[in-house]
């Protein structure tokens, strides 16, 4: 077995222990499967791409994470999240701050997957369009989301609170696209360098030509 089939099953086994606990009795089970959806979806993906592109280290661990704060917003719907509130009393917040920070989390890993996304498919050589890309791609991933959010607002009418989260706030769609694109420069900035060495490690092998 090699080392990404190990890291897969390792992701699998994570995610499957993780969907279960937060699928066992979650706050709105519509609510749920809308949250967990991109890990049902994005894990078949993983598998299925392994032979033709094997994701760095740091882009599989990212995505990892991401799949667990995906799980703990659907099992209490992200105004509800506990460690939220413990957050917001802490900083003496006038709401639950964990949907903020999963949006943060939304432009974070995605930065980190679409960069490599395209430095190893050498789509783009400027390193400086690279990031104005990457950066754009997240925005419009947030973008995508807010209109999923729409569609879902008018199918479910009242049963939508749950999943929009916007706590009263009017500026919500606004605040989450923001979250958003902080997150996605952060992972630009933080993490460029490590993740340029993985990539570099990664070899032509692996390089997905456009």
């Amino acid at each position: 077995m090699s080392k990404l089939d190990r890291r897969l099953v390792m992701l699998g086994a994570g995610w499957s222990i993780g969907l279960a606990a937060s699928g066992w009795s979650p706050f709105d089970r519509a609510t749920w499967w809308m949250e967990v959806a991109p890990v049902l979806i994005a894990f078949p993906i993983l598998v299925a791409l392994r032979h033709r592109f094997a994701f760095t280290p740091l882009a599989l661990s990212l995505l990892a994470f991401h799949g667990f704060v995906l799980m703990l917003g659907g099992a209490y719907s992200y105004a509800r999240v506990p460690a939220g509130f413990m957050v917001q009393d802490w900083l003496h917040l006038a709401r639950n701050p964990y949907d903020r920070f999963g949006h943060l989390i939304q432009g974070f890993v995605p930065a980190i997957v679409l960069r490599e996304l395209l430095i190893r498919g050498r789509h783009i050589a400027s390193p400086r369009l690279v990031t104005i890309t990457v950066l754009a791609y997240c925005l419009a991933i947030s973008a995508l989301y807010e209109l999923i959010e729409f569609g879902a607002a008018v199918s479910l009418g009242e049963g939508a609170d749950a999943f929009l989260g916007t706590q009263g706030d009017p500026w919500d769609t606004q605040w989450d696209m923001l979250m958003c694109l902080v997150g996605a420069a952060l992972a630009v900035m933080l993490l460029s360098r490590p993740h340029d060495r993985q990539i570099a490690r990664a070899g032509d092998g692996q390089i997905v030509r456009p």
